[in-house]
């Protein structure tokens, strides 16, 4: 019997967990379904998923309206292979100095506040390099 692949694991992280480290939750959660395990978390969790978020995403195709907001933990960072920050620090000052993953850093504007258009946009940076990431951690 084959051994089963270990499915990479990421988080996902921003400042409210309310926009960004969202969507990014949720296209992973697409495209690498059976790839990947994956979670976002907040650095200052606002405790809520941003109905802009949700209204963006739905546009295209995906639902995260049964997300919720979650606090960064120890925890999280320990269970990662990968850490994704977005915007709100960078992964060499959010992770302990014995952390075996891989950091890395996405310069993601906050798109909270601003004009729908930048929103849409961030939405589709963050799904070109949510795709990038999986095909490179995967190998497809």
């Amino acid at each position: 019997m084959a051994a089963e692949k270990s499915l990479r694991k990421i988080l996902f992280v921003c400042v409210g967990n309310t926009c960004r480290s969202q969507m990014a939750e949720g296209f992973a959660e697409i495209h690498g379904k059976g790839k990947v395990e994956v979670q976002s978390a907040g650095t200052s969790a606002s405790g809520i998923v941003n109905r802009n978020t949700i209204k963006a995403m739905a546009e295209k195709g995906i639902d995260i309206s049964g997300h919720t907001s979650k606090q960064v933990t120890e925890e999280m960072i320990g269970w990662a292979d990968v850490v994704v920050t977005l915007g709100c620090c960078s992964a060499d000052m959010l992770c302990p100095v014995d952390f075996k993953g891989k950091k890395i850093d996405w310069k993601i504007d906050d798109p909270l506040g601003r004009p729908w258009e930048v929103m849409q946009r961030v939405r589709d940076d963050i799904e070109n390099k949510v795709k990038e990431l999986i095909s490179a951690e995967t190998g497809d």
